[in-house]
């Protein structure tokens, strides 16, 4: 009897990692078509970023595996010095970089001190791998460019960025930060507050996906680096000036690192105090269903819906460094 229970074990052991494998082969990546999806011509129009300067410069930072990762610094002015304002750290948009927040930071400078990373396995060079050395290092960056500081510090998320800071709200370094600023946050794929495909712009490979996170309950990981999901980035992008950024692919464990963990609500009840700015016009997400998903959760935020403004371009809306500077303010009414 025991032998039996033993070799049905055994076949069932096998069989589920046969159907894991098969699902993962069963699935590449593929060239994307041209479609319609996300509206980047905001992004196309490269005219007006600030000028380089002492106030506006491109820095690198030694992670803690010794990686060096660069991001734009901004450096307050009209202030006493950087310490008596707040620091800023922003976190970009899938397949993107910091240069998406260029005008935005350089806005900002009379009010806080601005670092915005461009993430690790994106940019430019040999890093731009669309991938990771393991799970959660996207964290592990961040609190190393925050470092150990005194000073309030505010994290900024669009997008998958701003589901990165809601990961990093329930994760080990959450300390690290006081108050978020998240625009237009991916949550996950099945929330309400999610499009089909985010509106056009996500290919993910879900047969993969699915083998993947059953080779992963398994504690197997050999395979995290295959590419999972792709990003229809349009071909005038990828031609343009900018196109040397873009990062078109991917692996499960860069896609798994840049989302809040399942389930998702529970890093929504860490965040800190938040404010939650989403444009009407989303062509991603539904804007008007953040409030009543996450309010459920948490009673810490503010949100505010910007009329006729999409998914990319609520980055650099006017409303958008108005509810900043708001969210600022009232953190100096706090004390």
């Amino acid at each position: 009897m025991i032998t039996k229970l033993l070799s049905f074990a055994a076949l069932s052991v096998a069989i589920y990692f046969l159907i894991a494998i098969g699902l993962i082969l069963s699935q590449w990546p593929k060239a994307l078509p041209e479609r319609a999806g996300l509206d980047f011509s905001t992004i196309m129009q490269v005219g007006g970023r600030p000028p380089d300067s002492d106030s506006f410069r491109l820095k690198t930072f030694e992670a803690r595996d010794g990686t060096t990762l660069s991001y734009r610094h901004v450096k307050a002015e009209g202030a006493e010095g950087a310490e008596g304002v707040p620091l800023i750290l922003m976190l970009h948009g899938s397949g993107w970089y910091h240069g998406q927040f260029d005008r935005l930071a350089y806005a900002l400078r009379d009010v806080a001190e601005v670092k915005a990373l461009t993430l690790r396995g994106h940019g430019r060079g040999p890093d731009k791998t669309g991938d990771l050395r393991y799970i959660g290092q996207l964290e592990d960056d961040i609190a190393d460019l925050i470092g150990e500081t005194e000073r309030e510090v505010v994290l900024l998320g669009h997008s998958s960025g701003g589901g990165l800071a809601v990961r990093f709200a329930g994760g080990a370094h959450s300390g690290k930060v006081d108050s978020m600023i998240l625009l237009a946050p991916f949550l996950n794929h099945n929330a309400p507050t999610t499009r089909q495909n985010s509106g056009g712009w996500a290919n993910a490979l879900t047969r993969r996906i699915i083998g993947l996170s059953m080779l992963n309950a398994a504690g197997i990981h050999a395979l995290d680096g295959l590419a999972v999901i792709q990003f229809a980035m349009p071909r005038a992008v990828l031609a343009g000036p900018q196109g040397k950024h873009a990062t078109t692919r991917y692996s499960w464990r860069l896609n798994t690192s840049y989302a809040p963990r399942a389930p998702y609500l529970s890093d929504v009840a860490a965040l800190p105090r938040f404010t939650l700015i989403a444009g009407r016009k989303d062509e991603a997400f539904v804007a008007d269903g953040y409030e009543p998903l996450m309010s459920s959760v948490t009673r810490k935020g503010v949100y505010a819906l910007v009329d006729g403004v999409g998914h990319l371009d609520i980055v650099d809306a006017p409303q958008t460094e108005a509810l900043i500077r708001e969210h600022l303010r009232e953190r100096s009414r706090e004390r």
